[in-house]
């Protein structure tokens, strides 16, 4: 007995006969041109508007390619082997990256909750906006969940064709050569459907940084609270654009971090100062003052 395939239809089930325009002939061919199995029918040299469709196509015995279609079978199963691989590991990478984006961004949620219930009453709305504002840049550096669909989609595709070419790999049999040789095509063509997904999916950028920082000075607050009537400063979530990544090259790592714990300011200032004065932290301490 045959187990059918899901959604699987009358039309789509493999006979081992032609169905070309009512063919009922036995598929002992195979057409190079076209990779496609056919009959006598198909190749027959008068053509008609039922026949001869593949006359002149490159054609052969089926038996003539069992070799070529094993071989080619055993390297799309290493193919889709590697390529599932890959695509396992992109998903650990893009989980990764969800939550450090989601952990980031509880951080500065919550540096701004701690900061604006001092002030609640004043700014409550104000602190609605900076929340949302958070919300929308961390949503919008990295589409996670569409990654992640994607990538579960494909690599759906890569295990079904996996498990299918491994299934034919193994039972194969040369007295159903034209059911083993469909497989194989099968197999080809879902191949050419990952790939066009895999397309879409490269045009995820893997590559997370946290840009995003809220700070202000707890002096200002102090003297917020004592004129609170008279407050009319905006406090502003800062984004920092890094055109390049931080080169630390020839700092001291103890001088980066004095910089920014009394300075107040973060690693990328502390390393501009820093890289401005020669690696003085004093001098460096001084510019970021002013």
């Amino acid at each position: 007995m045959i187990k059918l395939e899901k959604n699987t239809t009358r039309e789509n089930i493999f006979t081992g006969y032609c169905k070309e325009n009512s063919h009922i002939n036995k598929l002992e061919y195979f057409c190079k041109t076209h990779n496609k199995l056919c009959c006598i029918e198909c190749i027959c040299k008068i053509k008609d508007e039922t026949r001869g469709y593949h006359s002149d196509c490159e054609v052969c015995k089926i038996e003539n390619i069992i070799y070529q279609k094993k071989n080619k079978l055993k390297e799309n199963i290493k193919f889709l082997e590697d390529l599932l691989k890959t695509f396992e590991n992109s998903m650990n990478e893009i989980k990764k990256i969800s939550e450090k984006i989601n952990e980031d961004k509880e951080k500065a949620k919550l540096n701004i909750q701690n900061i604006f219930t001092k002030i609640r009453s004043v700014l409550n709305e104000r602190e609605k906006e900076l929340l949302k504002e958070i919300d929308e840049k961390y949503d919008k550096l990295f589409s996670t969940e569409d990654a992640i669909k994607e990538n579960e989609k494909l690599t759906d595709k890569i295990k079904i064709s996996l498990e299918k070419g491994i299934k034919i790999d193994k039972e194969w049999d040369n007295n159903k050569i034209n059911l083993m040789i469909n497989g194989c095509i099968n197999i080809e063509n879902h191949i050419s459907d990952i790939n066009s997904i895999n397309n879409k999916f490269k045009n995820h950028n893997l590559d997370y940084k946290n840009n995003i920082n809220f700070s202000i000075d707890e002096e200002s607050i102090n003297q917020i609270l004592k004129n609170i009537l008279k407050f009319k400063e905006e406090q502003k979530v800062e984004f920092i654009q890094e055109d390049e990544e931080l080169n630390e090259d020839g700092l001291e790592k103890e001088a980066i971090e004095t910089v920014m714990n009394e300075g107040k300011c973060s690693r990328q200032t502390a390393i501009k100062a820093l890289r401005a004065h020669n690696g003085d932290p004093v001098e460096a301490l001084l510019d970021v003052g002013n």
